[in-house]
């Protein structure tokens, strides 16, 4: 495979402009306008923050991509699916009131916001993904699927289980449903956490195969033999009393994420833009953020996600670590071992590597880049 362009943008701003206008000439330099958007539905995939988190991307981002896509002829709508974990973005009510928190609105952006997984999680579609080795079929929310065109616009950031989450990690894992997102982290089948069942019987209903019952205190439990893993039950608890089982092995994670984000992105134009800003230690699904571990870097736009990722890491192990961020406190600590990675040296028990190769395996795209840079 040839080497892809990847466009970036420093942050400087001369008297006059704007990171806003330096975003959309980015757009534009890195071939954006080659995408026939007449009157095509437009998914902008993008993460809004767990409520309590101030690293993530501010709403102007997403409004200059969503007006670039206007003018373009598009119709744009920012998207995200549920989560699998507690918090306040496990259904869409309380997913669009932690947007709107956030900042995001039709608004401010300048076009709808629509939970692509729908009310519960539950609204997927099941895709089959050429070259698969970990799955079946991904279980992508419908939103996403239905859209014409995917624009990925991501916040790049370390993460506890995958080193870094980008491009990839946005497409992936963000546009899994929670039954999705379910089959990419857990190696078990869902487990009732007894202490905070209620009895109300909703997963039950949900279970197509009759692994769910009752026992005389009103209490659910789950027969692992009959379970198929589908996770519908983890979506309809409304107290979170059921969770997923084991987590996969870091390197299954990865590859499952390389797999879904192909699913995502095989068949229709997409189109892919990084910031590299922020750089928190953690995912912005934590209710809080930490001092950033590297210096900001910029802007990166790229057709090809694989490459984009590449070129974003590359960028950040070029920078030197925070004084007084995470990184730094680990890198201090005794018998600390340097791995000449900030991502890895910061979560010493992931390898991003893992997620790239394979995507790259599979036909994501490549991890040999042509860095060009706009100004």
């Amino acid at each position: 495979m040839e080497q892809a362009k990847v466009y970036w943008s420093d942050l400087r701003c001369r008297p006059g402009k704007n990171l806003l206008d330096k975003l959309t000439r980015l757009m534009k330099a890195a071939g954006m306008e080659q995408i026939d958007f007449e009157k095509k539905f437009v998914a902008i995939k993008m993460h809004f923050g767990e409520p309590g988190n101030l690293a993530f991307l501010r709403p102007n981002y997403a409004k200059a991509v969503a007006d670039l896509v206007k003018e373009l002829g598009g119709v744009p709508f920012l998207t995200d699916c549920n989560t699998l974990y507690p918090g306040r973005r496990k259904n869409a009510l309380e997913h669009l009131d932690g947007a709107y928190e956030n900042g995001f609105s039709p608004m401010s952006t300048g076009c709808q916001i629509i939970i692509a997984d729908g009310l519960r999680g539950n609204d997927d579609v099941e895709v089959p993904v050429a070259g698969a080795t970990h799955i079946q079929t991904a279980k992508i929310g419908k939103a996403v699927m239905e859209a014409d065109i995917v624009i990925s616009l991501s916040h790049f950031k370390g993460h506890e289980q995958t080193g870094f989450g980008g491009a990839i990690k946005n497409l992936g894992m963000g546009c899994g449903s929670r039954r999705g997102k379910m089959e990419q982290h857990a190696q078990g089948k869902p487990v009732v956490s007894v202490r905070r069942c209620v009895g109300c019987g909703k997963c039950a209903a949900q279970c197509a195969h009759g692994a769910i019952s009752y026992g005389p205190d009103r209490k659910a439990s789950i027969d692992q033999d009959k379970c198929v893993g589908c996770g519908r039950c983890i979506a309809v608890c409304n107290v979170d009393a059921i969770h997923a089982g084991q987590d996969n092995a870091m390197e299954e994670l990865s590859c499952r994420m390389a797999e879904y984000a192909k699913a995502v992105v095989d068949g229709r134009p997409h189109f892919h833009i990084s910031l590299v800003i922020d750089v928190s230690p953690y995912c912005d699904c934590h209710g809080e953020n930490d001092l950033p571990i590297l210096p900001d870097v910029g802007m990166f736009a790229s057709f090809d996600p694989v490459a984009l990722d590449q070129a974003c890491v590359d960028a950040c192990l070029r920078q030197q670590p925070i004084p007084g961020s995470a990184l730094d406190d680990q890198m201090h600590e005794s018998g600390f071992c340097d791995h000449h990675d900030h991502f890895i040296n910061s979560m010493p028990n992931t390898d991003w590597k893992v997620c790239l190769a394979h995507c790259e395996e599979i036909g994501v795209g490549t991890r040999s880049y042509e860095l060009i840079q706009v100004k």
